[in-house]
């Protein structure tokens, strides 16, 4: 089964109102549309372009107050999905959770439902400076087109969480990021290219780019989407189906087929998957 998935790489910059967000977020949808997409995928914290809007005082807002947006943020994205008819992994929002905030990614499907995958590993940086929790379990996601996972920024750097979803069914796993410089980066990049390795599967992965001059920790941007696969035949020898450009507002689409991993896994030219030493090591169920 083929799946046509893109990726936004979102330009960040100030705005003074909501509709300004829904109206850049739907451009990003009519244009995925236009390619014939079926999953799209924006960035991590990419709705926190929202605290640039003006508090009652003319001033940006902190993290703390993202939540107030989650009810309009939920009605946009349920619209857009079920108005162009394709499946949206609306990077992550901050939610409010029993007096917790945690950064979770929200799966909008075509027929209304929405799903949600708290992010489990808390960089530094999001612990001190914005008191964001992990999430407690991870979840997998039927589609019409096949199983999927959300591990967002930091998770893919955990091999553990990405075997559990992979024991769990998931053949594409989504990755919206966040990173502020080269070094963040390269090391999301790097370890998406490990896990389809290891693993066998597709990753979709993007990044914020642009700047939010008066939002703290949200200055600095540095993403560029891929649709990452296996270093096999029949793959892309780099593993690199489609990227996009460094730091560039755009988006990045291209066909991915699920046959292909299933033919890799049982004939390819290493199976790392099916070579598991479980006899040395836990084997995640």
């Amino acid at each position: 089964m083929k799946i046509r998935v893109s990726a936004v790489q979102y330009h960040l910059h100030s705005i003074n109102s909501f509709e300004e967000f829904a109206a850049r977020c739907e451009h990003y949808v009519r244009l995925a549309q236009e390619f014939g997409t079926e999953f799209l995928l924006f960035p991590e914290f990419f709705t926190t372009q929202l605290l640039s809007i003006p508090d009652e005082n003319g001033r940006a807002r902190s993290i703390t107050r993202l939540p107030e947006f989650t009810e309009q943020y939920r009605e946009l994205f349920f619209l857009l999905a079920r108005n162009f008819g394709m499946h949206i992994v609306a990077g992550t929002h901050v939610l409010e959770r029993d007096g917790k905030l945690q950064n979770t990614a929200h799966l909008f499907y075509p027929e209304g439902r929405i799903a949600e995958q708290p992010k489990l590993h808390i960089t530094p940086t999001e612990v001190t400076e914005w008191n964001i929790a992990p999430g407690d379990g991870v979840k997998v996601f039927d589609t019409d087109k096949g199983r999927i996972a959300m591990l967002t920024c930091y998770d893919i750097e955990f091999p553990e969480i990405v075997r559990i979803v992979r024991a769990k069914g998931a053949d594409v796993i989504f990755c919206p990021s966040c990173t502020d410089d080269l070094h963040g980066f390269y090391r999301v990049r790097y370890c998406c290219h490990a896990r389809t390795i290891e693993n066998q599967v597709y990753v979709v992965t993007t990044g914020t780019v642009g700047s939010l001059p008066t939002v703290d920790f949200m200055r600095a941007n540095t993403g560029q989407a891929a649709i990452l696969s296996p270093n096999d035949v029949p793959f892309p020898p780099r593993g690199i189906v489609a990227e996009g450009q460094l730091n560039n507002d755009m988006i990045v689409t291209a066909d991915i087929d699920l046959a292909l991993l299933h033919e890799v896994r049982a004939r390819g030219s290493v199976t790392t998957w099916r070579d598991r030493r479980t006899d040395l090591y836990t084997d995640w169920k």
